[in-house]
């Protein structure tokens, strides 16, 4: 199978997935990227059993807009049952590099209130040790080059994302060149630089369900069995 044909696959089954496990007129939290697109319109069929959506970003609000979705504001939703997202890459113990589309920051703000964080990738996402993906981090404009210096203090080989800015208006760099055994150590260390919004990290809040796409077919997995 195609790498297409392989995200097709894994959009359909986390549209079945939130079929049986969103409870009718409950909100859904939806991702941002192309699988998270495919997702997006795959769920369309399915619509009529929501309360609502919450986007993690523009383009993916507008995209669901587009299947007459309806799309919440998050500080208007109590609660969120589930969430679902691609990932860059996404190591055994379900932690997750994201932000490859640049909206890292409000993908972990909606993963934060979800109560379950389904990931959907294919199985070229899956790696022994994270890293091999540049690790993205959201900085204030005026201190790029001060958590620059900071990265490279880290192992970093840093490298500000050209002509890019966030929906939240801020830049992103991409860090190179890291071997990341301890994500959610790290997650933490890089969330403590002044200047830092965010980064591509999520392994304080990883993924709950793993839908993998195989050649073989999709695969479901837990965090305990992953």
């Amino acid at each position: 199978m195609t790498q297409d044909a392989l995200k097709q696959a894994v959009a359909l089954a986390a549209r079945d997935y939130v079929a049986a496990h969103l409870p009718a007129g409950a909100i859904l939290g939806v991702g941002t990227g192309s699988t998270a697109n495919l997702f997006i319109d795959a769920l369309a069929s399915i619509k009529d059993r929501l309360g609502g959506t919450v986007a993690s970003s523009e383009a993916t609000r507008r995209r669901l807009e587009g299947h007459d979705i309806r799309v919440l504001d998050l500080n208007e939703v109590e609660e969120m049952e589930i969430y679902v997202d691609g990932a860059d890459e996404i190591d055994p113990g379900m932690a997750m590099i994201k932000g490859g589309g640049g909206a890292l920051t409000r993908e972990k703000i909606v993963a934060a209130v979800a109560k379950t964080f389904v990931c959907i990738c294919d199985e070229s996402k899956q790696v022994a040790t994270l890293g091999r993906f540049p690790l993205p981090v959201e900085v204030i404009p005026m201190a790029r080059a001060h958590v620059s210096r900071e990265l490279i203090r880290l192992g970093g080989v840093p490298q500000l994302r050209a002509g890019f800015v966030t929906d939240n208006g801020n830049l992103i760099i991409d860090v190179q060149g890291l071997h990341i055994t301890r994500p959610a150590e790290l997650e933490a260390r890089i969330d403590g630089i002044v200047g830092v919004v965010t980064n591509g990290l999520f392994a304080r809040r990883g993924a709950d369900v793993l839908l993998l796409a195989t050649a073989s077919g999709v695969v479901e997995r837990g965090r305990d069995s992953a």
